[in-house]
């Protein structure tokens, strides 16, 4: 992958930027876990109702990132204790499921990776067999969602944001020396490929199987807009998620899968560089969502990484296009808020749209990052 002259001075200019912002940001913020922002103050979601939501590792992985660049403690010590902060949810198993990835890649693999804090490890190993133990060796897919009271029957369901939950198993795999977490982990994504990703490209939010016998039931549409059709974000977890399976284990299927998610996810990026919900949603609906803007660009960096001549170039720019995009048109450059991305969405059917959510600024600093080559890496 390279970038030519201007869009070096580009990246790296942006960057200086949002690393400016950012310790500001992070003085505002140092004893939070924030989800959103109120009037362009963070919110705290480190309390006991919400300690157990699965974006609380994103603000921890921000300040990893954050150190890798600088080198300031302080960095540190805020990713270190977003990561003590969570061991209230490493002693609930209500609150453990599918995004043990999400919590604990950023957080306490970070922190191992970084300082060899051998209680990170342990937290990183635990969080790993719990997510091992959501394994349906019927269906070959790890469980979704825990059961609660009043709602859908959950324990046959698989959802492609998982993809992205799998490299905590690889991680655990290389670390233990023991295949059985990477086995799983691979087992899963076999029946992501099969089974989530349609004909074109597209892929299913959410897949139901039978439990008992493992076959597939049905797919919904999830936080897209309708069965069938095709929620953004869920593709960009597809698409990066795939080739992030393909680095941890070099099978070529994945890295197939992978550049198929993305030719379809850049046949459908609008003239404008800013994404939608859904790629399906109605003609009249103007609805965006820069998370998955965020997230496909790192994907696409990824994929234009492996590959060379002009198919790296295409996914390259198709990245740069998307995130200047969001430079320019969805992001908080204001100094005293504290959020980046302006305009991002959960879901297609929440009440809310087009606001701050704290994965969308920590994806966005990470494709930055990726594309100053001084990314720390998370997955």
């Amino acid at each position: 992958m390279q970038l030519n002259e201007q869009q070096t001075k580009w990246a790296k200019e942006t960057l200086e930027r949002v690393s400016h912002k950012l310790e500001k940001v992070s003085e505002r913020s140092k004893n939070k876990i924030p989800y959103t922002t109120v009037d362009g103050i963070h919110d705290d979601w480190s309390g006991k109702e919400k300690i157990g939501w699965w974006t609380n590792g994103f603000w921890g992985g921000m300040m990893w990132q954050m150190y890798a660049l600088t080198g300031k403690e302080f960095y540190k010590e805020i990713a270190q204790d977003n990561e003590k902060k969570l061991d209230a949810v490493l002693m609930d198993y209500d609150k453990l499921d599918h995004d043990n990835g999400f919590k604990w890649l950023p957080t306490a693999v970070a922190d191992y990776r970084m300082t060899g804090n051998k209680a990170s490890r342990n937290r990183g190993l635990l969080a790993a067999a719990n997510l091992a133990g959501r394994y349906n060796s019927a269906g070959r897919f790890i469980r979704a969602w825990n059961n609660r009271d009043g709602e859908h029957d959950r324990t046959g369901w698989a959802i492609i944001d998982c993809m992205m939950n799998l490299p905590l198993l690889y991680w655990a795999s290389e670390e233990l020396k023991d295949p059985r977490f990477a086995q799983i982990a691979v087992s899963h994504a076999n029946t992501a490929r099969d089974c989530f990703v349609r004909g074109d490209g597209s892929v299913n939010h959410i897949v139901s199987f039978d439990p008992a016998g493992g076959g597939m039931i049905e797919s919904f549409g999830g936080q897209g807009y309708a069965v069938g059709s095709s929620w953004t974000r869920g593709q960009s977890w597809g698409l990066y998620g795939f080739t992030l399976s393909y680095l941890h284990t070099g099978d070529a299927s994945f890295l197939e899968t992978a550049e198929r998610i993305a030719g379809y996810f850049m046949a459908n990026i609008p003239e404008s560089g800013l994404i939608p919900v859904d790629f399906r949603q109605p003609a009249d609906v103007s609805l965006e969502d820069s998370t998955a803007a965020a997230i496909a660009a790192c994907g696409l960096i990824e994929l234009a990484r492996q590959k060379v001549g002009e198919s790296g170039s295409i996914y390259l720019n198709a990245a740069l296009k998307m995130l200047t995009a969001l430079t320019e048109k969805s992001f908080n450059w204001n100094e005293d808020e504290d959020n980046l991305l302006t305009k991002c969405t959960a879901a297609y059917h929440d009440k809310e749209h087009e606001f701050s959510i704290i994965y969308g600024d920590y994806y966005f600093l990470e494709a930055m990052m990726k594309l100053a080559g001084r990314e720390l890496f998370i997955w």
